[in-house]
């Protein structure tokens, strides 16, 4: 349990190493969690850096069991106490450097353990294999332009996806790791410059902290930077900000249950001639499968036929191939469920267009139903995110006794912007730029839910919409 530290970085070597799994827990959870992890996964050792010690102390207290606890006691950690019965450097002396490595003698064997946020019920514990993760490694390396000139920066969690496996395809290509304990754009605008940083990864949630940064905060450099961010589609506004910074975003699309990444826009020349805005709309399209993934389908879930590919058919997001997972830990109900029909469920909707690029529309649970039409969130959230005062946005169905639902949009205005947005204002531009059935009937002001890892809980949003 550590930041985007040398120690979790090392440990993504040293653990496999060793013959043993990897389980590299998010930073941000509560202390039940952790002790739900530790003893569902029936941890022998952990490795914790002192900062979060207030999570950590109880998480053990509360397993019932005796565990193995390394410290990693590193100065730039902002307090905490040291709970273990050595230090990470100690331990790394008794080491014995004429020891073989244990290789595995199977690729299909368990390489890491990842477990989703569960943002309802405990999570679930996602079992990689040495196969898959070498992989996707090289299809990073592949999609992204790793070389050994490379200065990959460290502003995705390692602890997601295994850092979506870049932890080992910068390594692979000879590229530089620069680890960072924060994302804070006072941090990264100046690794940018100083560093000569080339490459760095991201939700959309820290490229739209990166675009909103304060002006005295933000830095110039004379090279573009590659971004990749993956999760929900980033805002054309949110891209084109990026690129008016000097920024250049790859939009990625996968799952934990995919080792991450598992698809990416492909650029294609004639993009080139577009203007801003519709080029940014091209970009933010999932795209074609990476190459080491086989298959990558849009398919009805109960026929299982694949939809046509007009641009316009919804129908499931599908995965087959060797960069998916072993299955999910102990829970072999939720693993056959995922399989079914021979192909890896994403639970994504979304349509395959004409030039072979998916475009998703919405979690399954999260397209709304308004007056019999299909209206997908995320496109309203598209325009939300193109008025100019608007941060963040998110939007839910809302039960409604003539439509069956309606949408409710919650908003998180820029600072300072506070009282002088009105949600009348936010539902006549969205009346202004698309058709009116799809606006939002109802405005919602104020900071936006999330979990662990910076996702907006829309069920906690559900919620609310449904008391108001």
């Amino acid at each position: 349990m550590a930041p985007n530290t040398p120690p979790l970085l090392e440990a993504h070597y040293g653990v496999p190493m060793a013959g043993a799994v990897l389980n590299a827990i998010n930073t941000r959870l509560d202390a039940n969690t952790v002790a739900f992890i530790l003893e569902h996964a029936e941890s022998k050792l952990l490795i914790a850096d002192r900062e979060f010690s207030a999570v950590v102390k109880p998480a053990l207290q509360s397993l019932g069991r005796d565990i193995a606890v390394i410290d990693i006691d590193d100065a730039l950690a902002e307090g905490g106490e040291l709970l273990g019965e050595t230090d990470y450097e100690a331990l790394l002396a008794e080491g014995d450097p004429d020891r073989p490595i244990a290789m595995p003698d199977d690729e299909w064997r368990a390489l890491s353990l990842c477990y989703t946020s569960g943002t309802t019920g405990d999570p679930k514990g996602v079992v990689y294999h040495h196969r898959g993760a070498y992989l996707n490694a090289i299809g990073n390396a592949l999609v992204f332009g790793l070389n050994r000139h490379s200065v990959y920066l460290w502003t995705l969690p390692m602890f997601h996806c295994n850092g979506w496996t870049y932890t080992w395809a910068v390594t692979a290509v000879g590229g530089t790791h620069v680890c960072l304990r924060k994302v804070d754009p006072a941090a990264i605008f100046p690794l940018i410059r100083d560093q000569g940083v080339t490459h760095m990864c991201g939700a959309p949630i820290v490229l739209n902290m990166l675009v909103h940064a304060p002006v005295n905060m933000r830095q110039t450099f004379d090279h573009t930077v590659e971004v990749a961010t993956g999760g929900a589609a980033p805002p054309s506004a949110v891209i084109e900000g990026m690129e008016r910074m000097g920024f250049h975003v790859t939009h990625l699309y996968g799952l934990t249950e995919s080792y991450g990444p598992a698809a990416y826009c492909a650029w294609q020349d004639e993009w080139d001639g577009l203007d801003l805005q519709p080029r940014a709309e091209r970009m933010a399209r999932q795209g074609v499968p990476y190459p080491t993934l086989p298959a990558l389908s849009v398919r009805d879930p109960e026929t299982m036929a694949p939809v046509p590919d007009d641009g316009e058919t919804i129908g499931e997001i599908m995965l087959r191939g060797h960069t998916i997972m072993r299955g999910y830990l102990k829970n072999p109900e939720a693993s056959a469920a995922a399989f079914r029909g021979g192909w890896y469920h994403t639970g994504d909707l979304g349509v395959m267009h004409g030039d072979g690029y998916i475009e998703v529309k919405d979690r399954s649970k999260d397209i709304i139903i308004t007056g019999g039409e299909n209206v997908s969130s995320l496109e309203i959230e598209e325009t939300l995110f193109r008025h100019p005062e608007v941060m963040e946005a998110a939007v839910v169905a809302r039960p409604d006794d003539k439509w069956g639902e309606t949408p409710c949009a919650f908003v998180t205005l820029k600072p300072g912007m506070e009282g002088r947005v009105s949600g009348d204002d936010i539902i006549a531009f969205c009346r202004a730029h698309m058709a009116h059935f799809k606006c939002p009937k109802t405005v919602v002001f104020g900071p936006l839910p999330k979990t662990s890892t910076g996702k907006i809980q829309k069920y906690v949003l559900r919620e609310q919409a449904k008391k108001m």
